[in-house]
């Protein structure tokens, strides 16, 4: 059995081969940063523009990669939402038309659904298997959600939301912080990096205590107080010379770090500390309250080596997926319909892309 994923949610064509349901054969991912870095962040138009460039060849690629055609597929499961509209269209209208094309059935995935199931599936690649029910905190540039995640015999999973981000998501905060501070699109990766280099107690960041629901999260406030702490302590000058860094090109981490001086480096780890133990506290708190069996972990800060770090003191087993399954992938999105394939399920032609769509 060969299930084909695609996932085109936001910034990233991604195609992924999956075998019997537990054998990754292939997983391609085109990215888009160098189209978005000159403008700071993701421009919706200009993705959708990239994903019709980008999905034929990606799927080829998958394909050729499994070596298998076209005809050996099974079926297709698309992510149909979360997203910007325009570009889970492109991904959607492509399975859509390839799953009539083969008469093979369609399956629509729910994009943070998805991010759980990159961890269900490295698991069961290795014979081992994630233990239900289980805490799924998905942290990425667009989402910061934390679900209890429940499978039957019949390999039905079933999630009841617990907290969300009230405002930005944690990749987000972290990469408004980079852009803030002069190191660039995407800087979530890159303050990570800096971080070791300063002192995570240096600068007292606010604790994020919610009103209604202590389980929400908020990363807006952290990012401003990041930005007064920047123009109290005289950082302009700094950051204006190192945004000239970028003229000819992306810098190197190294001559980032060169180019940041002391009190920009304690800043940077103290800003990790706190957006870590925000995230950590609470699912700490989550997992005694819920009484799991165990952490899931994953999305794109999945692959933040604090976080990694925070979670070896949990008491609990806890999973994150590798890091070539941390960002979005289409591996994750196959893992996700491979469960209701075996089903019988499948979805309509008339399925419709819903960027707000809900998982819980």
């Amino acid at each position: 059995m060969y299930l084909l994923g695609i996932e085109t949610s936001c910034d990233e064509t991604a195609a992924a081969v999956l075998a019997d349901g537990n054998r990754l054969l292939s997983n391609v991912i085109s990215s888009q940063f160098d189209v978005h870095a000159k403008y700071g962040g993701v421009v919706p138009e200009l993705a959708s523009r990239e994903h019709l460039r980008a999905i034929v060849p990606v799927v080829r690629e998958a394909l050729e990669g499994a070596g298998i055609g076209y005809r050996d597929l099974s079926a297709i499961g698309v992510t149909y939402g979360p997203g910007l509209i325009g570009a889970l269209l492109v991904g959607l209208t492509y399975a859509k038309g390839l799953a009539a094309s083969l008469d093979v059935p369609l399956l629509g995935v729910n994009h943070i659904e998805g991010h759980i199931h990159s961890v269900v599936l490295e698991q069961r690649a290795v014979g081992l298997d994630v233990e239900f029910p289980a805490l799924a905190l998905v942290v990425s540039g667009g989402h910061s959600h934390m679900f209890v995640a429940e499978r039957t015999a019949q390999d039905a999973y079933s999630y009841r939301l617990l907290g969300r981000t009230r405002d930005d998501a944690a990749g987000e905060a972290y990469d408004k912080v980079a852009k803030l501070l002069g190191f660039g699109y995407p800087g979530g990766p890159v303050l990570d990096r800096l971080a070791p280099y300063g002192n995570p107690r240096a600068v007292r960041l606010p604790v994020v205590n919610m009103k209604g629901n202590r389980l929400d999260m908020s990363f807006s406030g952290l990012k401003t107080a990041v930005r007064r702490f920047v123009n109290g302590a005289g950082l302009q000058d700094e950051i204006e010379r190192r945004r000239t860094l970028f003229h000819d090109g992306r810098p190197t981490v190294d001559a980032l770090r060169a180019s940041a001086s002391k009190v920009c480096l304690d800043l940077v780890a103290s800003f990790q500390h706190r957006a870590v133990s925000e995230l950590f506290r609470r699912a700490e708190e989550a997992a005694e309250l819920e009484e799991v069996e165990s952490v899931i972990v994953s999305g794109g800060v999945a692959a933040n080596s604090a976080l990694r770090e925070a979670f070896s003191s949990l008491s609990l087993p806890f999973h994150f997926p590798s890091l070539a399954l941390s960002t979005d992938n289409a591996a994750m999105i196959a893992a996700a319909a491979c469960p209701r394939y075996l089903r019988g399920e499948s979805d309509g032609f008339d399925l419709a892309a819903q960027p707000s769509l809900r998982l819980a």
